[in-house]
């Protein structure tokens, strides 16, 4: 029988392009039933298409069916890719942005850490447990490749609420990171060797050479000298300055781009320090503006895609494919995997979400070990698990209380407002956000 992947969230089509498309140059995948599902019937549409034009250009025997249905969906899935935003750009994205900036809170993201990323936790998690629900009774022995964010957030809840669920978190954030130091060195990116541990988008380059050689000293004088960064490969207007300034304090460079790090920490995002924002290139509201720009590429992209035969299959980067493959031949890949800590990196607290290199095989997603984390990037990353973790207890235990905590820890909330400020912000955006959230959450802003 072949192989069934059931895609959470399929109207997102340049997604599925790139997982779809990837699966079609694996002989164990080219023949595999493809259920996509999402709400928009219109989008789900357009990526119907795509997916049957792909398969045409492969000439393979996979079959697409295209649904709004999850049950019919999942119903028999090996595995489960979620690639979905609840709330979407409009409303919630806007809402993440606009009151903190009311309060003086700048982002430029808000989908990892942060309020904006507390509340996207908020709005998504309840969603990916309907999802393991009914994944424990059509596809209990699936494999949950979770492509959402906030990542950590997300697989520390799933773990929490279906522990015996089979789950991995994916992201590209290491992939992306690898060839932009690359870049930056003028090296083949194929021939860095590299060991990266942490948080997700928090983690760090432990190891990173070429042919033998270290590639930390070069970075640094690079840095110090003013020769580096280059502009990003895939982020012309943005500069990557906020981590190689982080690297040159505590030694080591992080997997996220500077637009997400600057966010995750107190140091870069200041009232009154425009001089630094500008000296490091730090891009305020990117993401809102980054979504105007996609949301109009993304639509002209689909329609032309969805009109044209024989759509080029390239491979892209993505660990899912790769895995899938692995894990029905038996032949061992090496990806980078989001799991519940359960002895990975004994230095952060069990249950944390960690991600780790995961040998994939037949057995499944077997996570490597990493002891040797210099302490200043523990303390780091306690830093997001202390937000992250408050989240999950406030969605597990139904405690509205743990929310406004959780906003407090917050290393670049708490270096700007104040406690009560921040209580107010947050009271805000839940009553903003409304029925995107769950029950216990939802509430009114007194008059």
């Amino acid at each position: 029988m072949s192989v069934k992947l059931a895609f959470i969230g399929a109207g997102s089509t340049i997604f599925m392009k790139n997982i779809v498309g990837d699966m079609l140059h694996f002989p164990a995948l080219r023949d595999a039933r493809i259920a996509l599902m999402d709400i928009d019937a219109q989008r789900l549409d357009e990526s119907r298409m795509v997916a049957e034009s792909m398969i045409a250009t492969m000439g393979t025997g996979a079959r697409v069916e295209a649904t709004t249905d999850r049950a019919r969906a999942l119903d028999g899935a090996d595995f489960v890719v979620t690639a979905f935003q609840i709330g979407g750009y409009r409303p919630s994205t806007v809402i993440d942005f606009d009151i903190p900036k009311a309060y003086g809170l700048r982002q430029t993201i808000a989908d990892t850490l942060g309020v904006g990323g507390i509340m996207r936790g908020l709005r998504t998690v309840p969603h990916l447990w309907a999802v393991a629900e009914d994944m424990a009774r059509l596809c209990p022995n699936a494999l949950l490749l979770q492509y959402v964010n906030p990542m950590a957030i997300n697989t520390m809840a799933l773990a929490e609420r279906f522990p015996r669920l089979n789950q991995v978190g994916l992201c590209h954030s290491v992939q992306n990171t690898v060839a932009e130091i690359a870049h930056d060195l003028d090296l083949p990116a194929g021939d860095i060797r590299y060991r990266v541990a942490g948080v997700n988008h928090v983690a760090f380059f432990l190891r990173l050479e070429h042919q033998g050689r270290d590639l930390y000293p070069a970075l640094r004088e690079g840095y110090r000298s003013g020769h580096l960064p280059k502009t990003p490969i895939q982020r012309p207007h943005c500069t990557n300055k906020v981590r190689y300034e982080v690297m040159e304090h505590l030694g080591y460079f992080c997997t996220e781009s500077s637009e997400h790090l600057a966010e995750y920490v107190p140091w870069f995002i200041k009232e009154g320090r425009e001089d630094l924002i500008a000296e490091m290139g730090i891009p305020l509201d990117e993401y809102p503006a980054r979504c105007e720009i996609q949301m109009a590429e993304w639509a002209a992209q689909a329609k032309t895609l969805a009109t044209k035969a024989g759509i080029a299959v390239e491979k892209s980067h993505e660990f899912a494919a790769e895995m899938m493959n692995a894990i029905i031949t038996d032949r061992p890949y090496v990806a980078y995997a989001n799991l519940p800590n359960r002895g990975q990196i004994p230095q952060l607290p069990p249950g944390a979400a960690v991600e780790v290199p995961a040998l994939i095989d037949g057995n499944g997603v077997q996570p490597s070990i990493v002891t040797d984390i210099p302490p200043q990037l523990v303390a780091l990353m306690r830093t997001q698990i202390n937000v992250q973790e408050l989240v999950v207890r406030a969605l597990v235990e139904e405690n509205i209380e743990h929310v406004y905590h959780a906003a407090y820890m917050d290393p670049h909330t708490a270096a700007e407002l104040d406690l009560r400020q921040i209580r107010s912000l947050i009271t805000d955006l839940l009553a903003a956000h409304g029925d995107m959230l769950p029950e216990f959450a939802r509430t009114r802003r007194a008059a």
